[in-house]
């Protein structure tokens, strides 16, 4: 730990994602040993993810956006000085004086102050009611002026920020313009095609879009300079009204700093440096986007600059063998307003001689194009609306890939053959551009965790995770996953037998070495969530699925208790115990589809689905939907479903038992129950099988004597006819031999494992599960038995919790910060006296250009 003052002094300036990454790679060569080491922060908070900073108005804290580890801050004594900027220096002296009075003497001084956004010099740019898209704090005051002031936005700028900046306008509940002076979208990324597509499928979200048009003036309401935004002219006469302006149009690089000092600066900005990022003093160093790299650039994105800070690490630690900062990469991969889009290579097709090969479908807004050099090889590319092959075309870029282009672009189904994967990459393919991390170094590891810990690729800007993921071993100990060496079941056991109620405490005490103290991963995470809502009254945890550290680990439908439909709105599915119900409450569902515009269809379980609801309805619909009796049907949980039945012997001539009080009893026993998957049972009234019994997870069909049980049956894809597991039983032992049956499958399966397949894959099969259900060969039905007890002591219907909680209701409205506004986007259209969601608008078929040819 380098604290001493006698050591050599290295002073970083600016504290952004360069500076964090430069700080790293310095501890990586020793330099926090040799050096005391130093960093002045202009803002208020460490170093933090700029790359997802629109995440911030989805719910994500500027905490959970921190890439500083206080622990990595103190190991290696680094002095963090924030909210304290470097205002002078002195290199004759080599002295640095921050704002706050504070002056440090230095050896080596790293200049990382990153950029500014650049503000287009025209009238009333200072306007109130006009911002800049650059940081946390910007973001609180759009957010904060938004709230009050404001219910039109525009955003400057079309490209990268400009599309992220009209998203969180959209989100913030505002009609939002978008202004760019290029004739297309994001004019830099790409081209003329992939422009097109990313314009209709933006304004199909509700957004204005304005291209080839600049902005003349801000328009205030009292015709002063700093007035309040009221409208914006543009060069083509229009005046645009609008109450919020977000200036996006490009950022310059900050070399005031350099520039003072007397640095040698590049005609257009940016403090120029050599191939190992040395300034023209050779004291001092510049990395990121205040730098002009040797090659003439200024590099606005992550990754060059975490390859400038390596380099910069490099050079003060004398390693002459590493290699200089000559260029970077240009690729870039984002999802903006929901839309794929990503442009590697010569993505304009600059190269002399070079083809082009583009398949565009205008319906569905996908556009991709590849160029192809003289030799067959990939010279680069542009994706729009599905950009699911970039990582592996972005790495196969120089060299000729193993498939003929049109196969690349071709979408499944289309006649194109498997597609190209990560296995067809070489060694040396570069996966992660943002720390240079090749195919061969990522495949030295089991485990995301372990890769993103030993090689920081990940890490970046992310669009390398689904690669990475393809390319690492299954695990070959039978874990989960790569955060746990343990399976489900074994999993299940150390929660219920020590009682852990905490998915992080769970993680850190039995996870894998290389992923503790993290966050999981989307195959545990939610796994975890579901065992501990199974057992959560066993082991004294709180079964209702969205309070604390529970409602991070839950899927996405459970989220807002509802199932996601295609256009964005809600399905509603009130719970009908064995399909019976009053009329007085097939009024209130009528009623409740008819106030809310529901699309309404009965299902194949006997229930009535309620379609196209927005999630700030949900809790309006629930509320009169438990005040007239009903509770949550769990369509949208790994739970119980339905228990269909047939009308049984009350009704029918051939019935021999009761099959509708049946079916209610078992329906309201096992309601809420979490399992691996979902659950669905049936109750038939005789042989005759009108419910379809033998179809269902767990089946029961009435015999004279009593009830048959079936057991791993399956519908859909792979159907499974279900096995006999006991005959003629009473109530009390068919219900008996169900919640054993139902205790073991969900103490035994894996995630995601239906019954059917549990069944099959199972070491004995249905013998086995007969031994323990029927015969308790392992000792084990008390425990199960007491097991679901505590499950139908402790239920509770979710909604009736949640409706009548206001803190819990908080989180159903479309847009956080702006609760009253509903969600634009969600569309619908007449069908059949109902409604539907609002297909796309026609348009000419895909088209495929195939080196000149035209198919349609």
């Amino acid at each position: 730990m380098a604290t001493d003052t006698a050591l050599p002094a290295l002073v970083l300036v600016g504290h952004g994602m360069v500076g964090q990454r430069f700080l790293e790679a310095a501890a990586e060569r020793g330099l926090t040993e040799s050096h005391r080491v130093v960093v002045l922060c202009e803002e208020p908070r460490p170093a933090y993810d700029r790359v997802r900073l629109t995440s911030y108005f989805s719910g994500t804290t500027p905490e959970e956006l921190s890439m500083t580890d206080p622990e990595f801050i103190e190991k290696h004594g680094i002095e963090l000085h924030v909210g304290d900027p470097a205002v002078a220096v002195d290199r004759e002296t080599r002295t640095v004086r921050a704002r706050s009075g504070l002056t440090l003497t230095y050896d080596t001084l790293v200049l990382a102050t990153g950029s500014y956004p650049f503000v287009p010099p025209v009238p009333g740019k200072d306007a109130t009611g006009c911002f800049v898209y650059r940081t946390i704090d910007d973001l609180y005051a759009i957010e904060e002026y938004a709230k009050n002031n404001a219910s039109v936005g525009a955003v400057v700028g079309g490209g990268l920020l400009g599309l992220e900046a009209a998203g969180a306008l959209q989100g913030l509940g505002l009609a939002t313009h978008i202004v760019e002076f290029a004739p297309r979208l994001m004019p830099v990324q790409v081209d003329e095609g992939g422009g097109a597509a990313l314009l209709k499928t933006i304004t199909d979200m509700g957004l204005a879009v304005h291209t080839g048009v600049g902005t003349q003036e801000i328009v205030t309401t009292d015709g002063s300079a700093s007035g309040a935004v009221r409208a914006m002219k543009l060069s083509d006469g229009a005046e645009l009204a609008t109450d919020l302006v977000v200036f996006s149009a490009g950022v310059r690089p900050r070399d005031q700093l350099g520039r003072d000092m007397g640095l040698r600066v590049g005609e257009r900005g940016g403090i120029a440096v050599d191939e190992r990022c040395r300034t023209s003093d050779p004291a001092v160093f510049a990395i990121g986007e205040c730098a002009l790299a040797s090659d003439g650039r200024v590099y606005g994105l992550v990754a060059p600059g975490y390859e400038m800070a390596q380099t910069a690490a490099a050079a003060i630690a004398e390693d002459d063998a590493a290699d200089g900062f000559t260029g970077a990469d240009l690729s870039t991969k984002l999802k903006l307003l929901g839309v794929d889009v990503a442009s590697f290579g010569d993505a304009h097709g600059t190269t002399e001689g070079c083809l082009d090969v583009v398949y565009s479908d205008s319906r569905s807004g996908t556009y991709k194009k590849l160029v192809i050099g003289g030799a067959g090889e990939l010279l680069g590319g542009v994706l729009v609306g599905d950009a699911e092959a970039y990582g592996t075309l972005r790495a196969l870029t120089g060299s000729v890939p193993p498939l003929a282009p049109e196969q690349l672009v071709l979408p499944a189904g289309a006649g194109a053959p498997a597609q190209l994967g990560p296995d067809a990459l070489p060694g040396d393919a570069v996966v992660c551009s943002c720390h240079n991390v090749t195919k061969d170094a990522i495949c030295e590891h089991t485990s995301l965790p372990e890769v993103k810990k030993c090689t920081k690729a990940g890490t970046g800007c992310g669009s390398c995770v689904k690669v990475i993921e393809q390319l690492l071993p299954k695990s070959g100990d039978g874990g989960l996953c790569g955060c746990f060496a343990l399976t489900r079941q074994e999993l299940y056991e150390i929660v219920r037998v020590k009682r852990i109620t905490s998915f992080g405490r769970l993680l850190d005490g039995h996870g894998r070495e290389t992923a503790r103290g993290g966050e999981g991963c989307e195959v545990c995470k939610p796994t975890v969530g579901s065992v501990i809502a199974s057992l959560a009254p066993s082991i004294g945890a709180d079964g209702y699925v969205l309070d604390g550290e529970q409602a991070a680990l839950q899927d996405t439908n459970d989220h807002f208790l509802a199932n996601l439909q295609k256009n964005g709105s809600y399905s509603v599915v009130p719970r009908v115990p064995g399909g019976e119900i009053t009329p007085e409450k097939l009024i209130v569902i009528g009623e409740v589809a008819r106030d809310f515009g529901l699309y309404t269809k009965i299902t194949g379980g006997q229930r009535i689905d309620l379609f196209g609801a927005r999630v700030d309805q949900l809790p309006l619909i629930w509320a009169r939907l438990v005040d007239a009796g009903f509770e949550s049907g769990h369509a949208y949980g790994k739970a119980l479903r339905t228990v269909k039945s047939c009308v049984g012997q009350t009704w029918c001539r051939y019935g021999v038992q009761d099959s509708v009080r049946m079916a209610i009893d078992l329906e309201l026993r096992y309601r809420g129950l979490r399992a691996p998957h979902k659950l669905k049972s049936a109750v038939s009234g005789c042989a005759r099988e009108c419910a379809e019994a033998q179809s269902k997870d767990f089946g029961v069909i009435a015999t004279a004597q009593g009830w048959n049980l079936y057991v791993g049956g399956n519908g859909g894809m792979t159907p499974r006819h279900a096995d006999l597991l006991a005959q003629d039983l009473s109530d009390a032992e068919l219900v008996r031999l169900i919640d054993r049956f139902l205790m073991f499958y969900i103490r035994t399966a894996d995630r995601l494992e239906r019954t059917a397949a549990w069944l099959e894959r199972i070491e004995g099969g249905l013998d086995h599960v007969r031994d323990v259900v029927v015969h308790d060969s392992l000792g084990i039905c008390d425990e199960l038995e007491a097991l679901m007890r505590e499950h139908v002591a402790h239920y509770s219907d979710e909604w009736a919790e949640t409706i009548n909680d206001p803190e819990r209701l908080a989180r159903f409205v479309s847009f956080v910060n702006a609760p009253d506004i509903p969600d634009p986007t969600v569309r619908f259209a007449p069908e059949r006296d109902q409604i539907k969601p609002a297909p796309p608008e026609p348009s000419e078929s895909p088209l495929i250009e195939l080196e000149g040819l035209s198919v349609r």
